[in-house]
């Protein structure tokens, strides 16, 4: 069997932030599964890539999964994709690779297709001594958050986290509650045109964005300074 699975980094707002390498990939794939194909279409659509897509997501089939285990026995190359950034990195695109893996073991190539994040991208702006991190992925929607919040409190190392626009600003009265004095960091737009990046203590930065609601979009990175 010759078949392979590469996992592919895209970008995180920016179309021209793709390697060459990854362009390469896309065009030679048999198929690509996608998060959303309407999102990756603009990205194909920049780069005069015209692969067959499908979407794959956390809502996906046992039927669709057959599907592709189907394509990989037959030695097809797939690439998979998520809407921004590193397929795995929270994002569905773990459960594929896990299940690729069960299935077929060694038989079949699982590459990486280095690239785009938005963790190390707000990382390497943010100033923040990072000799060590724990990375929570998005945090509970309910279930759990305040042990987090406790557990950020009481670390020792810089913690980062994803957040959506929906929840930001009651993470970040939560942060108030718990680490007043901390200073925190927020990257939101990342490569895009309204790149920020805003740092001060919880309350400093809640007092920011409740100025400016427009702000309140996109994804957000949230780094905590360790204590």
């Amino acid at each position: 069997m010759s078949a392979t699975l590469s996992i592919v980094a895209t970008p995180i707002g920016n179309l021209e932030d793709i390697t060459l390498r990854a362009m390469r990939i896309l065009k030679e794939a048999d198929l690509v599964l996608c998060e959303d194909t309407r999102v990756t279409k603009h990205l194909f659509d920049r780069h005069n890539i015209s692969v067959p897509t499908m979407r794959h997501d956390a809502h996906s089939t046992p039927a669709q999964l057959e599907r592709v285990f189907g394509m990989l026995e037959e030695g097809k190359h797939i690439a998979l994709v998520s809407d921004a950034g590193t397929p795995g990195i929270s994002d569905p695109g773990t459960h594929l690779v896990e299940k690729v893996r069960e299935r077929f073991g060694d038989a079949i190539t699982i590459e990486a297709i280095p690239g785009p994040s938005a963790l190390t991208a707000a990382l390497s702006i943010s100033g923040v001594s990072l000799a060590s991190f724990t990375f929570l992925g998005f945090l509970p929607q309910k279930k759990g958050r305040q042990t987090l919040f406790a557990e950020i409190a009481a670390s020792e190392r810089t913690v980062v986290f994803y957040e959506s626009p929906h929840r930001i600003l009651k993470t970040l009265e939560a942060l108030h509650e718990y680490i007043p004095e901390r200073n925190i960091g927020i990257a939101r737009e990342l490569t895009k045109v309204h790149e920020e990046y805003v740092s001060g203590t919880p309350e400093n930065i809640l007092a920011h964005f409740t100025k400016h609601p427009d702000a309140v979009r996109g994804e957000f990175v949230v780094i905590v300074e360790k204590r």
